[in-house]
């Protein structure tokens, strides 16, 4: 099997700032853990500039335009309390969505199996209209629908193992039934949705997690009360938020995976694409934030990508 990797330089200029725990330092962690002999075999390639009309697929024009004018020349500004930007963020923007439309391109294309983009800044917690949560653009949406426009996909799946809910993908796909969000996290957290009782159109799957529960808890949440649903479903394209902050060790949450429970939530994302979508699946990164628990948790998922 053939896993790309995407990631570009570009995303390390988004500077967030001294303490803030979305750094640049996330990726430096990824591509040392990426560079050893295990994953000699990974295809590896720099992530493109998304084009704004892919973006604005889901994003409204406006909404482009004030992030865009929000970049500062120097220094920081906020786009919220939690966001930050610099002037190197636009670039990073472009590239981290960029990643996950060339990543689909490629897979449709048959030129990997599937691929695993190393970017930031993440996208999840970014509404239609509204930054936040660390967010600029929802990557993994814009990705949904491009999988849709550009190649025909009628039913797509985005399944989020990130520990906080991904509110922003959610809000995207709220009325529209042939897309899918499946998602586990912690609750009560950031960013206060996600409950059982959201679900859209039959097409939103949640299943929260209580501070302190573990792998196995987990494991049950997303095997009852997601993966039938999302067998159901049949996507023929499966997208994954692969967000590492529910690791034990991350600072931001309260749940205790571990890197054989990543692995594991790889395994059964990787068998249902196998069986509705020929095998076609991205993976982008969102949260994680103890950088080595990061690394090792994001290397157990990407090797087991390879194994497909």
């Amino acid at each position: 099997m053939t896993t790309l990797l995407l990631t570009h330089p570009a995303c390390l200029e988004h500077d967030t700032g001294y303490g803030h725990p979305e750094q640049a330092d996330r990726l430096r962690a990824i591509e040392r853990a990426l560079s050893a002999e295990d994953f000699a075999d990974l295809k590896r390639e720099e992530a493109p500039l998304a084009e704004l009309s892919a973006i604005e697929r889901l994003h409204p024009k406006a909404y482009v335009t004030d992030v865009r004018a929000a970049i500062p020349k120097q220094l920081h500004s906020w786009l919220d309390p939690d966001t930050v930007v610099s002037p190197g963020s636009w670039e990073a923007a472009l590239r981290a969505t960029g990643a996950v439309l060339h990543g689909v391109d490629q897979v449709v294309a048959g030129k990997a199996d599937n691929a695993f983009c190393a970017v930031r800044p993440p996208g999840h917690h970014a509404e239609p209209s509204r930054a936040m949560g660390f967010c600029l653009f929802n990557s993994v949406a814009v990705a949904a629908l491009h999988a849709r426009e550009a190649h025909g996909a009628e039913r797509v799946a985005v399944i989020d193992f990130d520990v906080h809910h991904g509110n922003g993908t959610q809000a995207a796909f709220w009325t529209d039934e042939d897309l899918f969000y499946g998602s586990t996290h912690q609750m009560p957290l950031f960013p206060g949705t996600g409950a059982k009782d959201e679900t859209g159109v039959g097409n939103i799957w949640n299943a929260p997690l209580a501070p302190g529960d573990d792998g196995e808890d987990f494991r049950a949440a997303y095997s009852t009360q997601i993966a039938p649903a999302l067998d159901a479903f049949a996507p023929d394209f499966v997208l994954v938020s692969a967000g590492f902050d529910a690791h034990l060790r991350d600072p931001l949450a309260q749940l205790r995976l571990q890197e054989e429970d990543f692995a594991w939530i790889t395994e059964q994302l990787l068998e249902v694409a196998a069986k509705h979508s020929g095998g076609k699946l991205v993976s982008t990164l969102e949260g994680g934030y103890d950088l080595d628990a990061l690394a090792s948790s994001a290397a157990v998922h990407v090797k087991t990508l390879m194994g497909a």
